[in-house]
């Protein structure tokens, strides 16, 4: 029965690593994506800031006296069309974090539902191009906790973000960049690679 439980997590074990790869490429691309949306809000907030301290109505333009109304106006729309584009950045990683969760909670209920059957010499057993299911599980969580708080922080700071907040907007690429977690995002590809035989192998 222990040989059977093994086959049976391993192919499950499979399964998992190959959804993290694809999802953590998806995750980096649309994070990719985000950057530049970042770097268009901090510069509609320091836009709209110049446009409140430049005074039209002191400067030749005070000929058109609803000009700065409606260039306030196109920069909020601008604004909104950026934030409206983010939100469905933060749907795209949402389902990223959805995916990769579902798969390690899945494996992980595998797992214990096959406890029973499989004593310690078994679940800590490693092979050259086979890591143990102790590691193997044990690197899924750490994958799936980082992108699980990866979002939550990103979800937090997308949700202050306002329109009609300037100071909040023009921070808004640091804070976004302040929140790379390059080391974690390594220590994923390294497993990824620590597995990759284990993976190719049916």
């Amino acid at each position: 029965m222990g040989t059977l439980a093994v086959a049976t997590l391993h192919q499950a074990l499979r399964k998992s690593f190959t959804t993290l790869e694809s999802n953590q490429k998806v995750w980096k691309s649309v994070l990719d994506e985000c950057s530049p949306l970042m770097v268009s809000l901090g510069n509609l907030a320091e836009q709209s800031r110049a446009l409140s301290n430049a005074q039209i109505s002191n400067t030749a333009l005070r000929s058109f006296p609803d000009l700065e109304e409606r260039l306030r106006f196109k920069l909020l729309q601008a604004t909104d069309t950026v934030l409206g584009k983010l939100n469905e950045k933060m749907s795209s990683l949402q389902s990223v974090r959805d995916a990769i969760s579902n798969q390690v909670a899945a494996v992980l209920q595998l797992y214990e539902q096959n406890m029973h059957s499989m004593d310690l010499l078994t679940v800590t057993e490693r092979s050259p191009t086979t890591p143990s299911v102790a590691d193997m599980l044990e690197w899924l969580q750490d994958a799936e906790r980082h992108y699980r708080q990866q979002f939550l922080r990103r979800k937090t700071l997308f949700q202050t973000l306002r329109a009609d907040d300037l100071s909040l907007l023009e921070s808004a690429p640091q804070r976004w960049k302040s929140l790379e977690s390059p080391s974690a995002e390594d220590h994923i590809t390294d497993t990824l690679c620590k597995v990759s035989f284990f993976v190719e192998s049916q």
